[in-house]
């Protein structure tokens, strides 16, 4: 190829790169709006001059179920006519739209986008009643999509994440409580029990005056720190809030039907805490760096807690005589 010919390819893509046109092929790209199909020969024909035009195309196809016409042309509205009265409607189909392709998470992120962005929009009890059940569905095992295409697993984490913006939206709408509760549940499933009895805390607190409610939220934050006293080892602190949540559930809703369940965990847990406190004055019998009057002494404080947490134990049948034991060392060690 000699430089002359070199020089006209080079103008001609010059050319191309300085003047470009729209292709005719179906696919067709809008700077804000993304990539969309379009027949060939029917190009921007959806378009209109004004927003008010534009989200009246957007509805009429959203209610003939053409989704993807829709879509367009909301978008269009809300890119092209962002602060006009008409945006927060548009918005509003764009999240319908993507939820009727069962593009559910997707969906959630664009009413969440008209929440943040419209707080006064008409629908807002519409909207979060919508995010609540796409919540529901993600809590209930549904799969997450990368890029809206690739699967992925089921993820607590992130439903939680959206239990948490429903309420951060409206934290006295009709769904909150509930969400509140279910943000609680996703942190149970995802194991993060300091994380769910906090959440199960802020509901029945919150919604003190919801007996239904708070019942369900004290009785859950119980059991929430009573599954993190499991793994607990040697800390006793969560049994013991454990336990403490328990009596004052039993104490505010003595009528509640968990009562019974509540009292068995309360012994189960006190049992733990005894067992616990037993390792512990063993230990203290054990240990090779304390003087042998003070290892007595710690393990014979031990040993009286077990006896005072589950007195008909038979760990505190041990404790008794190892008290026993320890304070006739004690005395033989003080003549």
């Amino acid at each position: 190829m000699n430089r002359r010919s070199v020089t006209l390819w080079l103008l001609i893509a010059l050319g191309l790169v300085a003047f470009p046109c729209r292709s005719p092929a179906p696919l067709v790209y809008r700077p804000g709006e993304g990539w969309t199909y379009e027949p060939v020969g029917g190009e921007g024909k959806w378009r209109r001059a004004r927003a008010k035009e534009q989200l009246e195309v957007a509805q009429a196809a959203f209610d003939k179920k053409d989704h993807s016409l829709a879509l367009k042309a909301a978008r269009s509205v809300t890119h092209r006519w962002p602060l006009s009265d008409y945006a927060p409607q548009a918005q509003y189909l764009v999240g319908r739209c993507y939820e009727a392709k069962g593009r559910s998470d997707k969906a959630f992120k664009e009413y969440q986008l008209l929440l943040e962005k419209h707080p006064k929009f008409a629908g807002f009890q519409d909207v979060l009643h919508r995010q609540y059940g796409i919540a529901n569905l993600y809590l209930a095992g549904k799969w997450f999509r990368l890029w809206s295409y690739l699967p992925l697993p089921p993820s607590m984490a992130r439903t939680a994440q959206m239990y948490e913006k429903i309420v951060k939206s409206g934290p006295y709408s009709e769904v909150a409580p509930e969400a509140q509760l279910k943000l609680g549940t996703a942190r149970v499933k995802q194991k993060d029990f300091p994380a769910a009895a906090k959440a199960f805390e802020v509901a029945a607190d919150r919604y003190h005056d919801r007996p239904k409610i708070a019942a369900e939220a004290l009785f859950q934050e119980a059991q929430a720190y009573n599954r993190q006293a499991l793994k607990a080892g040697y800390d006793q602190s969560i049994a013991g809030q454990a336990i403490a949540t328990y009596i004052d559930f039993m104490t505010l809703y003595p009528e509640d039907p968990r009562v019974s369940k509540a009292t068995n965990s309360i012994a189960l847990l006190k049992k733990e805490q005894a067992l616990g406190c037993l390792q512990i004055a063993q230990f203290y019998e054990n240990a090779r760096f304390y003087s042998k009057a003070a290892r007595w002494r710690g393990a014979r404080t031990y040993y009286n807690e077990v006896v005072l947490l589950d007195p008909s134990s038979e760990y505190a049948e041990l404790a008794r005589k190892r008290i026993d034991a320890l304070n006739k060392l004690l005395r033989e060690a003080n003549k």
